[in-house]
């Protein structure tokens, strides 16, 4: 007899997964199908930081709650919480610090404002030409290699099948749900799950769904090992850094700069033109590593719609089918939305609200 899944989750990264664990706690029957490794895609490409500073205004309480997710994975995914200060060096940075983090702050982000004194007896590695800095005791990051590592683990413990290299080629309704073609076989459940990251677009295009999906595709880089340098989170008052040095010496650079490519094409390349600005920005906050030597950049794609907020809820015109991802930060936030869309699933009211995929595009800056 064919097995029939209660549900087919197609997207084995952070949010998925967090998905299918939730369900199956709920007494679902799940199925995690990825066309690469679990937690390979952007969950395990990206630079692993987890700051409160950098996420927007309105996913804040979203991103509190994803922080105390990953403190309670602990040292599985290699969970550090060291502070981080977010820095300005000129006037115009200044004020936008001032703006984005006093708002961050009304939002519920333990976020406070650096003097220079407290910079300086902190970070004695950092610039002289810092202007103003903000502060928050519960950034940190993770060790995003080891994403896929622990949800194969907590899947496992949980019963739950998944399937790697397994690209989902076809998405047929069925009279009990979806007939999914892979490598594999077929696969069969009564409803769909679509969270393949920057693969959304041509995923959700099985189904006759046009998404509006893009894909960044978002550069990190990694020095040499080095004497401490620095021990809290670092990043710039425009977004174009984050920095940490890791427990072995070596320090993660990103921010967002681009490389080129597309997720159609595997993965991006590194552009040299994107990397020299970062790294200088990261030298120029960090003077001691004018002497380090990097050792490897790579890139990691990164999808977003056009009002950069997620794509949480039921897929616009098939019954039985939803949409998950598509939020910058969603490394962060991704262990609790995939809660909240498992409990949306279950017919259960989620903690917070989810945002809707049906919605209008308009930007949105804040």
């Amino acid at each position: 007899m064919t097995k029939i899944y209660d549900i087919a989750i197609v997207g084995g990264g952070i949010m998925g997964c967090a998905s299918a664990l939730r369900m199956a706690e709920g007494g679902m029957q799940p199925i995690v199908l990825d066309q690469g490794d679990l937690g390979q895609g952007a969950s395990g490409a990206n630079a692993g930081t987890l700051s409160l500073q950098i996420k927007r205004v309105r996913l804040m309480p979203y991103a509190l709650k994803g922080h105390h997710e990953w403190e309670a994975m602990g040292e599985a995914v290699g969970f550090h919480k060291t502070g981080g200060f977010t820095l300005a060096f000129t006037e115009r940075e200044a004020a936008l610090l001032h703006e984005r983090q006093t708002l961050k702050a009304e939002a519920g982000a333990p976020i406070t404002f650096a003097s220079d004194r407290q910079i300086r007896e902190a970070e004695p590695g950092l610039t002289r030409k810092v202007l103003a800095a903000s502060y928050c005791p519960e950034d940190g990051y993770a060790n995003s290699s080891l994403t896929g590592q622990y949800f194969r683990r907590r899947l496992r413990d949980a019963g739950i099948p998944y399937r790697e290299r397994c690209p989902v080629s076809a998405a047929d309704p069925a009279k009990e749900g979806f007939n999914l073609t892979t490598p594999d076989g077929s696969v069969h459940a009564r409803r769909l799950l679509l969270a393949a990251g920057a693969w959304l677009r041509p995923v959700a295009a099985l189904l006759g769904v046009e998404l509006p999906v893009q894909a960044r595709i978002n550069t990190v880089s990694v020095t040499e090992r080095l004497p401490p340098l620095v021990s809290a989170v670092i990043g710039h008052a425009t977004g174009l850094l984050t920095m940490k040095q890791k427990s072995n010496g070596t320090v993660l650079i990103g921010g967002g700069w681009q490389g080129r490519g597309t997720p159609q094409e595997g993965r991006g390349h590194v552009m040299a033109e994107s990397v020299q600005p970062n790294l200088a920005l990261a030298q120029y906050a960090l003077p001691a590593l004018a002497n380090a030597r990097i050792l490897r950049s790579w890139t990691g794609f990164e999808a977003n719609v056009p009002d950069f907020y997620p794509l949480a809820g039921a897929l616009p015109g098939v019954e039985n089918a939803f949409v998950l991802g598509c939020v910058r930060g969603g490394f962060t936030i991704g262990p609790y939305i995939g809660k909240l869309m498992g409990d949306f699933i279950m017919g259960r009211e989620p903690q917070l609200p989810l945002f809707d995929p049906a919605r209008s595009f308009d930007e949105e800056t804040t």
